[in-house]
This record gives C-alpha cells, structure tokens and sequence, in this order.
C-alpha cells in the first residue's frame, strides 16, 4: 500500500514518478470507500477536485515545473478549520451547510506546497469532548475495534490517519484533542507550543487554549508536516515570532545523557494497569539509548481537570455568542421577532455538550461568581504553568501516559459528563502552560487496543519531542501497525 510509506517517500515517488499523485490521492479514496461506511471519520468528501489537483501537480512534474514540498500528498482536516468553498460544520448543526469564503492560514500554507485536501472529519461539536460521540452528525468508530470510540475531539482525523484514508490529518488541540485520540487510534500527534501554528481561521474553542498540528502514521511524518504549518501569521497577532526550525534534521541527535521525567502524579490509583505497564516500559527503550530517568513531581496536577474546564468553558461562552442565527449559520425562520430567532435558533442549532459548556462558562463569567470560579481558575492555570517551569529547570523531558485508559466503550460515558471530562485528566494540564506534547503509541493491550505515552517538553521545545520519539520508533514497530478494521 503507498500511503504505508512515510510523506519524505511518497514525495519521492511522486517527482521521480515512480507513481503518480493521482495513484496516492486515488488510494485515499479506495480506503475511503472500502473503510469508511463502518469507521465513519469524514463528513465531508471533496475527491472531485482531490484528483483533478493531483492530475494537475502530475502534469507539472512531467513537463519539469517545480513543485512543492508536499506534492500530491493526500491529507484530510478536522471540520473546525476553515476551507473556501467547501462545507464546514464544526460538526454542529448550527453551521449544518455554511460555507466559508477564506480558508484557514494552515489550509492555505499546505496548499501552497501542493498538499491535496481530500476532505474533513468529523468531531465534537466545536472541540466539545473526549469521544466524537458528541458529534451532530454520527459516532467515528475506533478501526481497532468498532465498538470502541475513537476518542475525541479529533476522533475522525486519527481514525482516517489510522486507517490510511489520507497521508496525514490536520487537527487541533484544545485540552487533549489530538493527543487522546491519536492514543486510542495508535497513530502520532502533535500538541505544539501555543502560539508555534496560526489559529486564523479556525472555529474557536478556548482562545487562549486552542493549538492547530498534525496527526499522522509516525514522528517523521508531523515533523515534515509542521516545518510548514508553523511560523508567525499577521491575521493571528499570538503566533510567535521565532523563526521556523529544520525538525526533520533534529532527529538525528542521540539522546546520551538526556534526563526524563516520571511525574509521580500521572500514576493514579484507578488507572488501566495495562496502560501503565505499557507506558513505564518504554524506559527500557530510553536506557538503552543513553537516557537518564528520575521521578519528578507537577504537584499542582490535581486542579487541572477543574482549572482547565472553567478556563475553557468562559471562552467558550464568549467565543460561540457569534452563533445567533442572525449572520450566519442556521437560523430558525418559524418566528415572530429577533429574540425568538436568537432563543429558537441556539436551541435548535446547539446539542447538548454545546449547551451544557455554554452555560457553564457564562454562569463562571457572570457578576458574583467571577472572582469564585474565572478569576481562580486563571490563578491555578498560573501555578501549574510553574510547576512545569521548575519541573524542566532539572529535566529535558517528561514522559507520561496520554489516558488513563485504553479506549473505552461507544455508550459507556455519556450519560456521565463528569466521567468523560477525567478521560483528559493527563493531557489537560499541558494546554494551560503553553507547552508541547506528542503521543505517540508504546504498545497495544491484550485485547488488542493501541495506548500512547506521551513526551512532554518546555515552550517551543519540539525538536527535543522529535528527537526522543523518532529514536523510540527507530527501537519499536508499534506506529507501523495497522487495524484490519473488523
């Protein structure tokens, strides 16, 4: 199968035509269609245009023209990024047939360099949750076991990455979004430092949370994949001014004398024994390839889940008030006056994760309750930001799992809201300290569900995340396995 090989390979293969843009992007589609009716990742389609760009880059090369970095590589994206033309719901019924006029910067710079945009995935509505259970539109399947979630909120794009429909998946991050799903679904994905990728033009969660990356087959794959989405963007006034580094090139340093941490407070009393058998192991690995472990501790952890949530519900209360049935997205047209379009509007357009976070974040923001709940919850966000600061002034990395548990059952938590939200209980902590993660897999339980450990770094530490993961896939086959999806 092509879309086995790694992009550096399919790109290769493509300029030296050895095969055809249109053979990779057409491979995409096969998947798509033998696959996708059980694993239910996309929403959306746009295989027309797919294959007339792949044509159209094919036809370059054969008369000699430049090309760019990506050419001809199928990739999907996650429905919250904005793409001109095409369909994009957020996986909401408020924006059921809404239509951008602009696409997002990431969408653009990928197109830029020639990347195929085969089409998005689904999610939870806006980022909304832990499963992709919550989604208007249907439940994405996990392809190592259909009864299983695929996690969320990027439950689509890691499902499509893990099942081959498509090179690499763009998504996003708001307390776990790519790296949970990237665990249960046995693919890499990348959380990046806030501010190291343009947030323009995609639908907002948590504005002072929300990061964009990449999932994809394995840790070479998002660093060719991030070389050139990252970098400052003038209509994103938080991207950061740092120049953009060689990743691919950092991953050739060996990690002799690196220190990693073991954060005593990701071993929870309750946790899937598996899972952290799994995850302790690959310090086996890690010694062997010269690093050095000590157990450290982020003793602020334990207010994450509820520091997180009261941050991220706020902002989640302002950021959707756009949403009013008025400029655009559904409006109800059964009314009397413009304050039953706003009520009949909202109602009918929002599920109800939507509506449960909204209420929330305005019931934290509201005059009484400000300095109680919003106020607090931005101290706490402060100490743990601190906690890791202090934690990398003696360690390079950390190491720790990505969940608490393999991925669970389709049904088993959504009658418990508080249940799902303590599946981020390992990746939360990560979004309010701006700093980086990548999951990547460490092995699979003996039921056959895939988990992932993930490396944590200080801000704009990447290379160093790279480095360590690369050298751990060089040791271990797990990214190389591929669900049967039965």
């Amino acid at each position: 199968m092509l879309l086995d090989l790694t992009i550096k390979e399919l790109v290769e293969g493509i300029k030296s035509q050895k095969f055809s843009a249109i053979d990779v992007t057409s491979e995409a589609f096969e998947n798509i269609e033998k696959h996708d009716g059980k694993v239910k990742a996309f929403l959306t389609l746009t295989k027309e245009a797919a294959l007339k760009k792949a044509q159209e880059v094919d036809g370059r090369i054969k008369r000699g023209e430049k090309v760019g970095k990506l050419a001809g590589i199928p990739f999907s994206a996650k429905d919250v990024f904005s793409t001109k033309g095409i369909r994009t719901t957020a996986s909401s019924k408020i924006l059921d047939n809404y239509i951008p006029p602009y696409s997002a910067t990431v969408i653009d710079k990928l197109e830029k360099e020639d990347a195929i945009l085969i089409g998005k995935t689904n999610n939870d509505p806006f980022g909304f949750g832990s499963s992709t259970e919550n989604s208007d539109y249907q439940i994405t399947h996990n392809p190592w076991n259909l009864s299983k979630v695929a996690g969320g909120s990027s439950g689509g794009s890691a499902a499509a990455v893990a099942m081959r429909m498509g090179a690499f998946s763009l998504a996003e991050d708001t307390g776990g979004s790519i790296r949970q799903p990237s665990s249960f679904c046995g693919v890499t994905g990348l959380k990046v430092t806030y501010g190291r990728v343009s947030r323009y033009g995609v639908l907002a969660y948590g504005s002072s949370l929300d990061t964009i990356g990449p999932i994809a087959k394995n840790v070479e794959d998002t660093a060719f994949v991030l070389e050139i989405i990252a970098g400052a963007d003038l209509h994103d006034a938080t991207t950061l001014r740092e120049g953009v580094p060689d990743y691919i090139s950092s991953n050739n340093k060996d990690l002799k004398g690196i220190k990693i941490g073991i954060p005593k407070e990701y071993f929870i009393p309750g946790m899937d024994k598996e899972v952290e058998e799994l995850v302790r192991s690959t310090g086996n690995v890690f010694t062997d390839l010269g690093a050095e472990f000590e157990e450290v501790s982020l003793p602020f952890t334990k207010y994450a889940i509820p520091a997180y949530y009261l941050s991220g519900m706020s902002e989640v209360s302002a950021n959707l008030a756009r949403y009013d049935g008025i400029r655009f997205g559904f409006s109800c047209k059964d009314v009397q006056n413009i304050d039953e379009t706003y009520l009949c509007s909202r109602d009918r357009g929002f599920g109800d994760e939507v509506k449960r976070r909204i209420m929330l974040g305005t019931y934290a923001l509201s005059s009484g309750y400000y300095d109680a709940y919003y106020r607090k919850a931005q101290e706490v966000r402060t100490l743990i930001k601190k906690d890791f600061e202090k934690v990398f002034n003696s360690v390079d990395i950390l190491i720790t799992p990505v969940s608490p548990t393999p991925a669970f059952g389709i049904g088993e938590n959504t009658d418990d809201p508080l249940k799902m939200w303590l599946a981020d209980v390992f990746t939360v902590t990560v979004n309010p300290a701006g700093v980086p993660a990548l999951a990547i897999p460490c092995g699979f339980t003996s039921s056959g569900l895939p988990v992932g450990m993930q490396i944590v770094g200080p801000q704009l530490s990447e290379e160093k995340l790279f480095n360590a993961a690369y050298h751990y896939q060089s040791k271990t086959d797990w990214h190389k396995r591929r669900p049967e999806c039965s």
